[in-house]
């Protein structure tokens, strides 16, 4: 899917020279990694998506007129690589005049024999560049390790892109909500101003407001050309009659996110979905829901809001769907020792994870929509007949995910975590969108980050190894503690070391 809801980074390129180094070393590297960035793919010009600076800063005025064509130029985020030693003021003054996403990273010596006249000494400077950041109190990136040849450092650019998109999206995202959280969901509406902190707006509305827009939207004439596109993607003409109701509901949270949008760019939502709803509105939103997330909004269940803010940081950093689901139950025993078997995984590694109905459909390898179940009689029909139906249901896809989260805890301070594994290919006698998951020393994670750290139980899933992206993405907000799913070897810091 080609998502218009996220930035499309445009990265400036700036070069940084000591006096009394030769300007050469560091006009010859950046030209270099210039030309390694647009052999990859990346696109120069006005129109591109990376603008090498014409200034090479070695004084602070130096640093005034690159910001100030960097921003001429409409750089999303800025690279600064210290071609030699590099100036430790102007080149961190840069980042404050910039204002946006930096990374920083530096050139490695070219060869023994270049030891002498040609020597950069940038590997030195990147420590000076790295304590002045710390004194101006300024965010910046930096690889894991931050030094190397043209090819190397195109790379750290390559590495940099997602982490640069998602915190230029945080920072010009609406996030939407109607209604309170569900009664008994605590865990679903945590302190805000965390929210604010990323550079995120709020906008908090009542379920009646979304009522009264819903039925101002009737006779729409979108309508019919969404019902057509449900039929299509449902491939069925099961329940054809709520279709209108569904598209109804579409176009309004389409509008609303279009005339709502106000001095940002990107939009999300997190809304309430039960008990009310259903009664009030005469379907379930979950496949609605699901559709939005192909349009590359996501869209929180049960009025969560960091659930919500999650997914649109998954968003961020690929152009493929991802989905909110519970952290909902245990594989029971006998099919726990069967999968144990096959993949390798200890009981205390897998679990079940689980919604009504609200994962994309390009994540499910079979879906029908469906109606929500009666848990107190899970074999009955449909109890609540159309008031109960607007579930999409299937298994999810197979293969390589991440776990993720960023939440405020009680007391307001932020904190994420992040569980790499897989989903199994495996299917139940169950309902919902579900999946097994099998997550390396899942039973340690479980108990000493979700519950030792009380997060919810919501989790974001993104497929592909997404882990380190995500990580350098939490580390680059601020956030001061990232949970993961930490090797037999490792242990936690609350973990009976006696066990």
């Amino acid at each position: 899917m080609k998502n218009t809801n996220k930035p499309d980074i445009k990265i400036g390129l700036v070069v940084t020279s000591r006096d009394n180094f030769e300007r050469g070393l560091s006009d010859g590297f950046i030209k270099n990694v210039y030309e390694q960035l647009l052999q990859s793919g990346f696109t120069g010009g006005e129109k591109g998506n990376v603008h090498l600076c014409s200034v090479i800063i070695e004084s602070e005025s130096d640093a005034v007129h690159a910001a100030r064509e960097i921003l001429g130029n409409h750089c999303d985020a800025c690279a600064v690589i210290l071609g030699n030693f590099g100036p430790e003021a102007p080149e961190t003054i840069f980042a404050k005049l910039f204002g946006g996403p930096v990374m920083y990273a530096a050139a490695a010596e070219d060869s023994k024999d270049t030891l002498y006249a040609g020597r950069r000494d940038a590997y030195c400077g990147l420590l000076n560049c790295s304590y002045n950041l710390n004194l101006r109190g300024i965010k910046a990136w930096m690889a894991e390790y931050p030094v190397g040849n043209a090819a190397g450092v195109a790379n750290m650019i390559r590495e940099f892109m997602p982490i640069a998109t998602a915190v230029t999206g945080l920072q010009n995202l609406k996030l939407i909500t109607f209604g309170p959280r569900p009664r008994d969901f605590f865990a679903c509406n945590a302190p805000i101003k965390g929210i604010y902190d990323l550079g995120v707006e709020v906008e908090e509305n009542s379920e009646l407001d979304l009522y009264l827009s819903w039925l101002d939207h009737a006779g729409d004439s979108r309508i019919a050309e969404i019902t057509e596109s449900m039929k299509k993607q449902l491939g069925s003409d099961k329940y054809a009659d709520m279709y209108g109701k569904f598209a109804q509901y579409e176009v309004t949270l389409l509008d609303w996110a279009k005339t709502h949008t106000g001095s940002r760019k990107y939009v999300a939502f997190a809304n309430k979905c039960w008990p009310a709803f259903s009664r009030a509105f005469g379907f379930l939103p979950c496949y609605v829901n699901s559709r939005l997330m192909d349009q590359g909004i996501p869209v929180g269940c049960e009025t969560d809001m960091y659930g919500a803010v999650s997914e649109y940081i998954g968003l961020c950093i690929q152009d493929e769907p991802v989905t909110l689901l519970d952290m909902n139950n245990t594989v029971p025993s006998d099919l726990a020792d069967i999968y144990g078997q096959k993949y390798g995984y200890r009981k205390e590694e897998m679990f079940i994870g689980f919604h009504c109905g609200n994962t994309s459909a390009g994540l499910l390898s079979a879906c029908e929509l469906k109606f929500k179940m009666n848990r107190k009689d899970p074999y009955a029909p449909e109890t609540g007949k159309e008031m109960t139906r607007g579930t999409l249901e299937g298994v999810l896809k197979s293969g390589d995910i991440c776990c993720y989260r960023l939440h405020a805890g009680a007391d307001g301070s932020m904190q994420a975590y992040i569980a790499k594994g897989k989903i199994l290919p495996e299917t139940l006698d169950t309902y919902g969108c579900y999946a097994v998951f099998g997550i390396e020393e899942m039973g340690r994670f479980y108990r000493h980050v979700m519950l030792g750290k009380a997060f919810p139980h919501h989790c974001a899933v993104v497929y592909g190894r997404r882990a380190a992206t995500l990580y350098e993405i939490f580390k680059y907000l601020g956030v001061p503690y990232i949970g993961h799913n930490q090797r037999k070897i490792e242990r936690y810091p609350d973990e009976n070391p006696f066990v």
